[in-house]
């Protein structure tokens, strides 16, 4: 056949009549395109794939960890070093720094793994029609033009133009967030029917969940409109995230800082008249003294710690920064289908002629659950109603329901989520599908038609053709001049039939999807008559009420974030009323809050939208470009956005997003790519105990960002009183980078690994402006600081007045510092607990910390080799008490800071258990 079709992405083939698209793409429904044909177009339009974002090599992952204002720093001072001659000293700066981009290129590169461990092995087949044969190919190497042949449980391998079809329908929730199948129907629809209506289309990403079709492709690849969202996706510039902001603005502080210094040592010293050469080396010194060399590190390893603890929560990250993004969540906005509800239809309420509304019990497809009846339980072997509605739900049906298997762990439907719902129900009264479709052979249809909203099967049985009828609630209704009550056929008055209207109504006040059933004695059905052959004849059985329904965890974890002081709103494909109720159920809608569907969004301006943002607590029928203006609108009034989703509508929000999370299940590979966090059981649950462990992480954070600034600024305070004084220099270069490097590193650990203070997700959330030196931590310095400095320039004042060898007061001072580090590691634990209890025994790694660091002084003071280099000569074991009583200091003044803390704090709050102040 000629090759005469169009480019895929010029006409707009919902709004052709299947002639003019079989015209355009230049092939015929029968027999397909030739083998020739399918090659010329293959090598015109490219493979049937999207363009796969390449992972970063190796060595860009390795060289994205030296992007901070404090390695850069870190560098100088080790550039500067090595020109001078203190090459030890360049050495160890250099390996800290090192070892810090190791550690997070490991950790990213795991992440990478841990997300290529979910894509789907198996490549996806397609069923089409090429020279006139079916045949089964691989989805990537289908072209515009190929006949689509599909049916129940087939996956869409591209965008295609319906033909002809038969009660067929599809699940699209992962390209617009529809959560219910589409029923499709192949006539031509307006030029400007937006996505989630073009019913004569089906798209790649989406599958068929009933009936069969036929369907000329009409765009592959890049065309489709799963490429186009991709592509969207990867043009969409994240954001950096508040922790790297933080750093950032941290570094260039001590970066200015650190200039100043030096430029102010060299000048003072030059005024006292000092050579260039010694008063340079001071102010080296003091350079370094600045730097927290271990910051990089402890940060590092503190975010990784995060992500094996989120891992065992089901929480894999792919960015170490995330971890503690989500610990600075303001709003969460989060997609519906399948995260707050189960992705599973359930049959909730039933209602039998003449009686009250019966609940149903259990959630999805697992047939566990009781029917109740103002409180009591109604079995099908006690009402002859409910068994007869049940089993006619049965058998006007094509759905079938398969039990949990290995690798498919979960209950499972075949067919319409809607058809499966109710088969569920029924095996829950305890009623066999399959055994009842043997019982009541069918014998005839018509399948569902979207005009007349109803489907009719004829069932052979002992007394003769029985017809069920199942569709639309009010078409039943209307159709049918008798009800089933008692187990008997009566009269349908205006009182009965007012009574199943409201009943209809009660239940979709609930935002249920309502389905009514009918049956119609004697036969034949006529496939030809349709259903007017039916009006009039029909006795209702009754009425059943689905719903997707909301994870039983969803509602706590909703509670938990409002009390966090973070607010969740629903951004979904779905329709604005089923969207609100399930959002009400969870309390994510509250009384005077307000729900906008996507046509009303787009009537919006941006100031309209700014102001009515915190009213709106459910986005409807929003499209992937408005996803993303609904985060950007949060963004620019300062909120920090967590977008959750799984299709690939959802894609270029979540790479908008602060941090971005795709669900792990029923995620696309789009979405997983775009995100920063996967969870692997598609949970709002997760994603909250995640933002709990992002919260841990930054409190420890600010708890080491506490310890080794006070540190280093007591190093710049004793360094400075020297030289103002006209002392030599009472510390060396290394011993200062040992101090900051080993004996803060070995305890700095402990920091990162402390425990959860219970109240993480009492506090508000982390302002997006915080700097990592906050007011209240500096305050602590203030008192920290001046003590160590004190207890660390006094003994080296005293010792020196006392005529000790220079070597041996270098020695014992270097001593005293490291004793400080040791008292004040307790100190930063808590702002509130006294460090004189036994909670320092819940910290395995805080005892294996301080014994260690100790055997390490140890070894530096005493070996002789460690000695040459770190310029220390061994001290009389008798100086030790002294030294130890010296560098407590430290340890009591925080107590006393602390005590007047307690003090302050309601007594009904003891001081250990009190919520810490934010620091």
């Amino acid at each position: 056949m000629p090759s005469n079709e169009t480019t895929p992405s010029s006409p707009a083939w919902h709004a052709l009549a299947a002639e003019a698209v079989r015209t355009s793409l230049g092939t015929e429904p029968r027999t397909g395109l030739s083998r020739e044909e399918v090659l010329l177009r293959r090598r015109r339009h490219g493979p049937n794939s999207l363009p796969h974002r390449r992972g970063r090599s190796l060595v860009l992952v390795f060289a994205s960890q030296f992007q901070s204002p404090l390695i850069y720093l870190l560098f100088a001072a080790a550039a500067v070093a090595f020109f001078i001659g203190e090459r030890k000293d360049a050495a160890v700066i250099l390996v800290v720094v090192f070892v810090n981009a190791i550690i997070g290129a490991l950790q990213e590169g795991r992440a990478e793994r841990s997300l290529a461990a979910l894509r789907q092995l198996a490549g996806l087949k397609s069923r089409v029609v090429r020279s006139g044969r079916e045949e089964v190919v691989e989805a990537g190497d289908l072209v515009p033009g190929d006949i689509l042949v599909l049916a129940a449980g087939d996956a869409v391998g591209s965008d295609a133009r319906l033909l002809e079809c038969a009660q067929f329908q599809t699940a699209e929730a992962a390209l617009t967030g529809e959560s219910l199948p589409v029923a499709k129907d192949p006539a031509p629809l307006g030029a400007e029917t937006v996505l989630a209506d073009r019913r004569n289309m089906v798209y790649a990403g989406t599958h068929a969940t009933a009936g069969r079709a036929l369907a000329a492709v009409v765009a592959t690849g890049q065309h489709s409109e799963i490429g186009r969202i991709a592509a969207m996706a990867e043009s969409t510039e994240g954001k950096k995230t508040p922790l790297e902001l933080r750093v950032a603005q941290f570094g260039r502080t001590l970066v200015i800082a650190a200039i100043v210094v030096f430029l102010g040592v060299l000048g003072l010293g030059h005024l006292q008249g000092q050579s260039f050469a010694q008063i340079f080396m001071i102010a080296i010194s003091q350079m370094v003294s600045m730097v927290p060399e271990g910051l990089p590190v402890a940060m590092t390893i503190a975010l990784a710690v995060g992500v094996q603890r989120m891992a065992r929560r089901r929480a894999i990250v792919r960015r170490l920064s995330a971890v503690e993004t989500l610990g600075s969540t303001t709003l969460i906005c989060s997609d519906k289908t399948g995260t707050l509800t189960k992705n599973e239809m359930t049959v909730t309420a039933i209602y039998l002629p003449g009686e009250p509304l019966i609940e149903v019990g259990g959630t999805g497809y697992e047939p566990k659950g009781d029917f109740r009846q103002g409180g009591t339980v109604v079995t099908a072997e006690r009402s002859e109603g409910l068994r007869r509605l049940l089993e006619a739900a049965v058998l006007c049906n094509d759905a079938t329901l398969s039990a949990p298997e290995e690798g498919a762990p979960r209950w499972r439907i075949l067919g319409d989520p809607t058809e499966g719902a109710l088969i569920t129900a029924a095996a829950k009264a305890g009623i066999d599908a399959a055994r009842t479709r043997d019982s009541f052979r069918r014998t005839s249809e018509l399948p569902f038609d979207p005009d007349s909203k109803l489907m009719a099967t004829e069932h052979a049985t002992p007394d003769g053709p029985l017809i069920i009828l199942k569709g639309a609630p009010e078409v039943i209704l209307d159709s049918c001049a008798t009800e089933l009550r008692g187990g008997q056929t009566h009269a349908a008055d205006d009182r009965s039939r007012e009574a199943a209207r409201e009943a209809a109504e009660s239940m979709a006040a609930r935002a249920l999807r309502i389905l009514g059933v009918a049956m119609v004695r004697g036969g034949p059905l006529v496939p030809a008559d349709g259903f007017s052959q039916l009006r009039g004849r029909a006795v209702l059985l009754g009425l059943f009420g689905q719903l997707d329904p909301p994870r039983p965890e969803v509602a706590e974890a909703v509670e938990t974030c409002r009390k966090a002081g973070i607010r969740a709103v629903m951004v979904t494909g779905d329709h604005k009323v089923t969207g609100r109720a399930v959002a009400g159920m969870l309390g994510m809608a509250r009384e005077g809050e307000i729900s906008v569907d996507g046509p009303e969004l787009a009537r919006m301006s941006e100031g309209d939208l700014a102001s009515k943002l915190d009213t709106i607590a459910v986005f409807a029928r929003v499209h992937p470009a408005q996803k993303m203006r609904i985060v950007e609108a949060y963004q620019r009034r300062g909120d920090v956005v967590a977008m959750t989703g799984d299709g690939v509508n959802d894609a270029p929000a979540l790479a908008r997003a602060d941090v971005g999370v795709a669900m792990g299940l029923t995620g696309t590979d789009v979405a997983k790519e775009a995100a920063k966090i996967i969870v692997t059981d598609d949970n709002f649950a997760t994603i909250v105990s995640a933002v709990e462990e992002g919260r841990l992480v930054y409190r420890n954070i600010k708890k080491v960002v506490l310890y080794l600034f006070s540190t280093s600024m007591a190093e710049v305070l004793v360094l400075t009183a020297a030289l103002v004084l006209g002392y030599p220099p009472p510390l060396a270069a290394v011993q200062i980078l040992w101090i900051n490097i080993v004996t803060e590193g070995t305890v700095t650990v402990n920091l990162i690994m402390e425990r959860s203070e219970g109240d993480e997700m009492l506090q508000p959330p982390i302002p997006r402006g915080e700097p990592l030196l906050t007011a209240a931590l500096l305050r602590r310095v203030l008192f920290m600081t001046p003590s160590i400095a004190l207890s660390t320039f006094g003994w080296f004042v005293v010792r020196t007045s006392q005529g000790v060898p220079a070597e041996q007061v270098r020695t014992e001072t270097f001593t005293v510092l490291a004793v400080c580090q040791w008292f004040n590691v307790l100190n930063c634990r808590s702002a509130t607990a006294s460090a004189l209890n036994f909670r320092v025994l819940t910290n395995p790694w805080l005892v294996t910390g301080l014994i260690l660091s100790n055997l390490l002084h140890m070894a530096v003071i005493f070996l002789p080799p460690l000695q040459a280099v770190f310029h220390t000569v061994a001290i009389p074991w008798k100086q030790v008490f002294a030294i130890g009583a010296a560098a407590s200091l430290v340890l009591w003044v925080e107590e006393i800071r602390k005590w007047i803390v307690r003090r302050s704090l309601p007594r009904a709050a003891p001081a250990p258990q009190a919520p810490t102040p934010r620091a």
